[in-house]
C-alpha cells in the first residue's frame, strides 16, 4: 500500500510551524545554555549552543537560604491567588452569564469599569496598609490581583455558550443556582477553568511590584522581587570602579536566575495544553 501524498498546503504547514518552533527554541536554548558558561567564555565568544557547563552562577543563587525562601513564598503567593482568584472569577462570571435580575447588571458594571479606570496608586497602598492592616503578608500581593476583568468577561462567555437545555431540566428536577453552578457549570467548563487559572497563575508568579509595595520583610520576598534586587545590585556593582574589578560572573549570572525564575511555570503549560486552545476558542466566542 503506498502511502499517502502530502498536499502542498501541508508541507508548507510544516515547514512553517517548524520554523517558528525554532525562533521559540533556540533563544531559550541559548539562555540556558548561557547560564553554564563562564563569564570569560561569554566575554571572549558570546553566546554558543554548546556550554561548558560552568555552575559558578548556581551556586551563587543557591548558597544560603534566600532564594529557597523566595521560592516557598511564590509557590504559596501563586498556589493560593490562583485558587482564590479562579474562584472568585467563576461565582462572578456564572451571576453575571445568568442574567438575574437586579445584581447582573451591577456587577457588569463593577466589573467592566476597572477596565477604564484605576483608583491610583496612592489609595491602593491606604486600602492594604491602613484599613486591611496587610502590611509583610503575602495577602497584600493576592489580593490586589484577584480578579482580572477581562479573564471575568471570557468565562461569561463560556458560561453563556453551556447549553440552556441542560439548566431548564434541572431547575425542573430541583436544582438551584448553586446546585447548577457546581455539578453541571463547573464540569462543563474545565477547558475555559484550566486557561483561566492559568493566567492567574503566570501573573501572580511574575508579579514583583505589589511585593516591593507591600513587604518589607527580606524572607518572605517572592522570587521575583528577589531576582530584580539581586540584577539591580549587580548592575549597581559594575558602576563602582573598586567593585567591578571582583570576579562576579554579572552576564552568566542574569542568565542563570532568568532560567531559575520560568523554569516552575513553564512546567505549568503541559498539563493545561490539552484543555488551552479548546478553552481560549470557547471564550473568545460571543455568546
Amino acid at each position: 500500500m503506498s502511502g499517502r501524498k502530502l498536499e502542498p498546503f501541508t508541507v508548507f504547514s510544516i515547514i512553517g510551524v517548524g520554523l517558528a518552533v525554532l525562533c521559540c527554541a533556540i533563544p531559550f536554548w541559548m539562555i540556558i545554555s548561557g547560564s553554564f558558561t563562564s563569564e570569560s567564555e561569554l566575554a571572549t565568544t558570546g553566546y554558543s549552543l554548546f556550554p561548558d557547563f560552568d555552575f559558578t552562577a548556581y551556586e551563587m543563587i543557591f548558597t544560603g537560604p534566600a532564594v529557597l525562601d523566595a521560592y516557598l513564598a511564590s509557590v504559596f503567593i501563586t498556589v493560593v491567588g490562583s485558587a482564590l482568584s479562579l474562584a472568585v472569577t467563576s461565582g462572578l462570571s456564572w451571576v453575571i452569564a445568568r442574567r438575574v435580575p437586579g445584581i447582573s447588571r451591577p456587577l457588569t458594571v463593577f466589573s467592566y469599569l476597572p477596565m477604564l479606570f484605576s483608583g491610583g496608586l496612592v489609595p491602593l497602598y491606604l486600602l492594604v496598609t491602613q484599613y486591611l492592616h496587610l502590611q509583610n503578608s503575602y495577602f497584600s500581593v493576592i489580593l490586589p490581583l484577584l480578579v482580572m476583568p477581562f479573564l471575568v468577561f471570557v468565562q461569561v462567555s463560556a458560561f453563556r455558550q453551556l447549553p440552556e437545555s441542560i439548566f431548564e431540566s434541572a431547575k425542573i428536577d430541583g436544582a438551584g443556582e448553586l446546585r447548577m453552578f457546581f455539578t453541571i457549570a463547573l464540569p462543563l467548563s474545565k477547558p475555559i477553568l484550566a486557561v483561566v487559572g492559568l493566567f492567574y497563575a503566570v501573573h501572580y508568579w511574575n508579579d514583583w511590584f505589589m511585593a516591593l509595595l507591600f513587604i518589607d520583610d527580606v524572607h518572605k520576598f517572592p522570587l521575583p522581587l528577589v531576582l530584580q534586587n539581586l540584577i539591580s545590585n549587580i548592575s549597581f556593582t559594575q558602576m563602582l570602579p573598586q567593585l567591578a574589578e571582583t570576579a562576579t560572573p554579572v552576564y552568566q549570572l542574569r542568565l542563570a536566575l532568568t532560567t531559575v525564575a520560568i523554569g516552575p511555570i513553564l512546567l505549568a503549560y503541559p498539563f493545561a495544553q490539552r484543555y488551552f486552545v479548546k478553552g481560549i476558542t470557547l471564550g473568545a466566542t460571543k455568546g
